[in-house]
């Protein structure tokens, strides 16, 4: 079936979804300053019922610390995690006990107008056993919100993080010694505009990749510079109301992908300039169902001859639905072109699709089930990866300060093609408990 037909398809499949939502007419952070203002959301409000996972629940949230017209909000989470095959290897597994250290400190503004956040979080990881696994990561940020006026706001943020890749990234060396550690620097800033029916948005975000070199098992190094990139992308967005309840939106983002090295120094040169663009609808069901839907199509076209430039369908949804007030089920999914870290292969077409379900046994007892699947088609190869992956987490808040939770993660990636083509296979189980202590 062509690109052209899917397209067509997918339209249509949105205008049902429009017409059945303008018939109907339709623990998260508290602090979270993401979204939109409540001053310019009169026609695309979607809050006639509230996500487990995002319920306020004053008995058992952080109270803060006050600190003039900020509240700040420490927060401590220590856990221990059993796994069964750390290295995420097909064979000759190895299992350990890893503890878990985070530490997270946030102030937020308590502002009538206007709002800013600032924040400084650690990951401190220890193996037992493999020592050569340990890992200490960080992050600073912040981010805010201007309120022009009633109907417009800005909005802006930066942060930098060093991150460690896992294991089971499909981009992970499969040779090196220890895991890849990479600095991540962000900004961005945004406007939203509303007229009425009509809301414009606007948002420039850019990302740099640093990632450090690894040893190798034999005493090798791997040189990881050829990794290194900054991704600049620029998005244009309009929404319309066709009732309080559905809005229907175009949405155009463009992207630059720079690499540090180009050709001869690496095989490849992976610069690309690409292109998103998406029609979808904005809906709520009454209080029973909401979402957003967005289908087009995707492109990305690479600088170096030798790599094919790459295009097809584009799609990304998230639908919540309600079939309780206690009971909240998530269906996710997506379809984008990402960056592949093979030599020899410069992009694959990630397909995702995920389902959710939080459930509020107690006001103070929530639990969380979630499966997912995927599957990777690298570009200009034979190579395809799928992944499957389920978990089960219990939460149990003893008060505003004192947390319980306990967790198991199960996640498999196989891969075919040729066999130079292929990546690495694994199975990991992964069993854990952690406490957590907020102010």
């Amino acid at each position: 079936m062509s690109t052209e037909r899917n397209f067509l398809m997918a339209t249509a499949a949105i205008a049902l979804v429009t017409g059945a939502a303008s018939a109907a007419h339709a623990q998260g952070s508290a602090i979270d300053l993401g979204g939109e203002s409540g001053t310019a959301a009169r026609n695309f409000q979607r809050d006639r019922n509230i996500a487990v996972l995002q319920r306020p629940r004053p008995d058992y949230d952080a109270a803060g610390v006050r600190m003039g017209s900020f509240l700040a909000y420490p927060r401590l989470m220590v856990g221990v995690e059993s796994n069964d095959n750390i290295f995420a290897q097909k064979t000759k597994t190895i299992s350990d006990t890893v503890w878990h250290v985070q530490p997270e400190l946030s102030l937020a503004s308590d502002w009538n107008r206007h709002s800013l956040l600032v924040y400084a979080r650690g990951d401190l990881t220890r193996y037992s056993k493999n020592d050569s696994e340990n890992t200490d990561d960080f992050g600073l940020g912040a981010r805010g919100r201007i309120d022009v006026s009633r109907d417009t706001n800005l909005t802006g943020g930066a942060s930098f993080d060093r991150l460690t890749e896992p294991r089971t990234s499909p981009n992970a060396p499969a040779n090196a010694k220890e895991p890849t550690s990479f600095d991540l620097t962000k900004a961005y800033v945004g406007a939203t505009h509303e007229f009425n029916r009509l809301k414009l948005a606007g948002n420039f975000n850019v990302a740099k990749y640093n990632y450090e070199d690894t040893a190798t098992a034999a005493s090798g190094q791997i040189d990881q510079d050829y990794r290194d990139r900054t991704v600049s992308a620029l998005t244009g967005r309009a929404d319309y109301a066709v009732s309080p309840d559905t809005a229907l939106f175009v949405e155009v983002t463009g992207n630059r992908r720079d690499y540090r090295q180009d050709r001869p120094v690496v095989a490849l040169t992976r610069d690309s300039d690409g292109v998103n663009a998406y029609v979808g609808a904005n809906f709520e069901l009454g209080a029973v169902a909401r979402g957003e839907v967005g289908v087009g199509y995707m492109k990305q076209n690479y600088k170096d001859a030798k790599v094919k430039d790459v295009d097809g369908f584009g799609a990304r949804a998230k639908v919540e639905w309600f079939p309780t007030q206690i009971t909240t089920v998530t269906l996710s999914g997506s379809r984008a072109i990402e960056d592949s870290a093979s030599n020899k292969i410069a992009s694959y077409v990630a397909n995702r699709a995920d389902l959710s379900v939080d459930h509020e046994l107690l006001r103070n007892v929530i639990l969380s089930a979630n499966v997912g699947t995927g599957k990777d088609e690298y570009q200009g190869s034979t190579r395809k990866d799928k992944v499957v992956n389920a978990g089960l987490r219990g939460t149990y808040l003893i008060n505003r300060r004192v947390g319980l939770t306990g967790a198991y993660f199960y996640e498999k990636r196989d891969t075919e093609g040729l066999i130079a083509d292929r990546g690495a296979e694994y199975e990991v189980n992964k069993v854990s408990a952690s406490l957590t202590l907020q102010f």
